[in-house]
């Protein structure tokens, strides 16, 4: 099977193509560059299993591109043969469209999702400049693994059709752009010939390396769509990755094959429960973790999210001993330690509102509020010297009962 990012590099070497994303050193690099755990990016050389997460706070922010729920118009299907020349609003939003330049085999030709398609390339800026060209770019229709106004358009083209596309911002790079070529909100034009297509290889006679690579890819996939705060596309990438973890195989792997798939199975879990926190998916984003503890219980991120999750549904008294075990292990830890004392600030107040609550349903008023000095003049309270007195008087009353029954 042809790999879309080694076909996207064939073309643009050393940066992300139009639809795919930077090599792989690329791509982790510029990762672990905006670290979760601020403490642990001058250690990320040295921790293999800490390198692939991608940035979770106190990064830019671009606004989420469209879901991956959006579908070419079903009016555009026909249009487009109809008329060659007309231009198809393929969302009806004007936002993204279509136009035939070079007419293909008929509409029985286009490719379905699922298919691995192949397709001509060329992508340029406003002004004609040509920021990419690959002339065999090869992806997983519908799987998200390129630009969302190649993967819409492409289902929409016949089999040796040349289409031109003219694309928002929204649709590519959206407002972070593509450094050094693509500035922010920059609109694109696409020119596309669709080459070939063809069913998507078995996964259960993939060989482990095979698996390994397809899976990395749409991990990679979902880390640059977390980039983009698109999480929604994230996670999506994240679980077809898992799917293919995850199938079944009729391939023996070797011991460090099966192992390199356990590694690449964590850090998906570990990316998408990373995604569910931001969507507060939190019984999700709980299951993630649990599933990278039971293979990894001293996984520090894990640890840590388990303990995020906990906290954010008010679970202090659970999220504290999962984030002290977390720091247990990497002590040095300045965010696992500011997380840590919040968490206990905020359980103890917890504690204290609950205690006061109690004391008013008992109808119990606050010892805080009553001055030290008037404790012992409550209103109800009696002097033990009238107590005394009054405890002879029965006594004296009792024995004289007795004597008098006596002399009866």
């Amino acid at each position: 099977m042809a790999s879309s990012g080694e076909e996207a590099r064939s073309g643009s070497p050393g940066r992300a193509g139009t639809g795919t994303e930077p090599s792989a050193t690329a791509g982790t690099d510029q990762l672990d560059a905006a670290e979760y755990f601020e403490v642990l990016e001058e250690e990320e050389e040295d921790e293999e299993d800490l390198s692939e997460l991608p940035p979770l706070e106190n990064v830019g922010r671009a606004p989420a591109s469209p879901r991956e729920d959006a579908q070419p118009s079903e009016q555009g299907r026909g249009e487009a043969a109809e008329d060659p020349q007309e231009w198809l609003d393929v969302l009806g939003n004007n936002l993204l469209k279509k136009k035939t330049l070079v007419p293909g085999q008929g509409v029985d030709t286009r490719p379905r999702k699922g298919q691995d398609v192949t397709v001509r390339l060329k992508a340029m800026l406003e002004d004609g400049s040509v920021v990419e060209e690959n002339p065999a770019l090869t992806f997983t229709l519908g799987d998200c693994d390129v630009l969302q106004a190649l993967d819409l358009c492409v289902q929409l083209l016949e089999m040796g059709e040349t289409a031109l596309i003219v694309s928002d911002a929204k649709y590519c790079y959206g407002a972070q752009g593509r450094s050094p070529d693509i500035p922010p909100n920059t609109a694109l034009t696409l020119e596309v010939e669709l080459l070939a297509a063809r069913d998507a290889p078995d996964l259960e006679l993939l060989s482990g390396k095979e698996k390994i690579e397809l899976a990395n890819r749409k991990r990679e996939r979902g880390n640059f769509f977390y980039q983009q705060a698109d999480y929604v596309l994230a996670i999506n990438s994240y679980d077809i990755a898992l799917k293919i973890i995850g199938s079944s195989s009729k391939v023996d792997f070797s011991p460090e094959e099966e192992a390199e798939l356990l590694d690449v199975k964590v850090k998906c879990l570990n990316n998408l429960a990373a995604s569910q926190l931001k969507l507060d998916h939190y019984e999700a984003a709980l299951k993630s973790c649990n599933l990278v503890l039971e293979h990894q219980p001293g996984n520090i991120k894990a640890l840590f999210r388990k303990g995020k999750v906990l906290a954010q549904q008010g679970e202090y008294r659970e999220a504290i001993p999962i984030l002290k075990a977390a720091l247990k292990l990497e002590p040095s830890n300045k965010t696992i330690h500011a997380e840590l004392s919040k968490l206990v600030k905020k359980h103890t107040d917890q504690k204290n509102v609950e205690t006061e609550m109690y004391r008013k349903m008992l109808g119990n008023p606050s010892a805080a509020g009553t001055p030290g000095k008037c404790k012992d003049k409550l209103p109800w309270s009696i002097p033990w010297k009238w107590l005394f007195g009054a405890t002879a008087i029965a006594l004296g009353g009792v024995a004289l009962s007795v004597v008098i029954a006596a002399r009866n």
